[in-house]
């Protein structure tokens, strides 16, 4: 049977970052390193009486539990990737993925906090040696880790899968569907939150090494629940950033106004006015565009579909096209 002429035909919703399956596959290795030093960090700090330590360890288990949350959001988007039922792909798992993990941060921070309070109120002896032996070895695991993610922000990768078109009407209003799958210099948002969770993680080793070479040196025992304090602090940041980045994607935040004026601006140019524009991010260097527009003149919703195309990270577009009514 044929298809009926008021359908377009079908197409995928694959809006996956770049360099998915690499990504996913750096981010299996840090967790291997990140898991080990962090078993490391935690027994070393409990025994040698080292909030520092215990703090950059558990702040090292938020860190490998975040990048296992990614890790799986990888994976199953990857291989739901064109599931049809996901209306627009499952390019935004990466941000479901780093608000959990943000959240997760959120509540470590707060432990923390609370245990640096009671060592500065009840302070405990400390290994000086053994101690900042575990922390220098732990901020090296970070940076290697730092040098792994990396390698995802020195670069930006392009490609594309161009689909036939269809036009097609409903209702009196037409509609046109364009699907051109580029990975321009978008960023993957669910590794770039690992690698800045990484240098979180390198700066609170940096505070437990300061720590504990200033109490090994001068005798400042409340040094080092006092860093804790700090890297607590630090956590606490870093979580409300990233739950502010991922939470506005996960609500359709406009994503650029800069991409949002483009729009108008390309079709205001041909006497058409938007009625009204949806803009919203599908995933890692995607952006999905619905677009109401009134024309005098109107023309078929391929030709406002051309005027936008070129635009960055605009990857799924409609357009619908309405007559200017005269005002009586």
């Amino acid at each position: 049977m044929s298809e009926p002429a008021s359908l377009a035909p079908r197409h995928d919703h694959v809006f996956l970052g770049a360099d998915h399956h690499d990504n996913e596959r750096r981010t299996w290795i840090v967790i291997a390193l990140t898991t080990t030093m962090m078993v490391g960090e935690i027994v070393a700090g409990t025994l040698f009486g080292s909030m520092a330590l215990v703090a950059d360890g558990w702040h090292m288990s938020t860190h490998a539990a975040a990048l296992l949350i990614a890790a799986l959001a990888y994976r199953f988007a990857r291989r739901h990737a064109r599931d049809p039922r996901f209306s627009f792909g499952t390019g935004k798992l990466g941000d479901l993925a780093a608000f959990a993990s943000a959240l997760v941060l959120a509540l470590v921070a707060l432990f923390i906090g609370w245990e640096s309070v009671m060592r500065l109120v009840h302070p405990v002896p400390i290994v000086f040696g053994q101690a900042i032996a575990v922390a220098v070895l732990g901020l090296a695991v970070n940076l290697a880790s730092a040098w792994l993610l990396k390698g995802e922000h020195g670069h930006d990768h392009g490609h594309a899968h161009h689909h036939d078109h269809h036009d097609h009407a409903h209702g009196g209003s037409d509609h046109d569907h364009h699907h051109d799958h580029q990975a321009r210099s978008g960023r993957d948002h669910n590794l770039q939150a690992a690698y800045l969770h990484v240098l979180a993680d390198a700066f609170t080793s940096v505070l437990a090494i300061v720590a504990l070479l200033g109490g090994s040196l001068y005798g400042w025992v409340w040094l080092d629940p006092a860093m804790g304090l700090v890297g607590a602090l630090v956590i606490a940041h870093w979580s409300f950033g990233l739950l502010r980045a991922s939470g506005a994607v996960l609500l359709d935040t406009v994503p650029d106004k800069a991409l949002a004026a483009g729009i108008e601006a390309r079709l205001a140019a041909e006497g058409a006015e938007v009625a009204d524009l949806h803009l919203w991010q599908v995933g890692p260097g995607h952006c999905s565009a619905i677009v109401s527009v009134v024309a005098t003149h109107p023309k078929p919703p391929a030709a406002y579909k051309a005027l936008l195309a070129g635009l960055p990270m605009l990857s799924h577009v409609t357009v619908e096209v309405n007559p200017r009514v005269a005002a009586l």
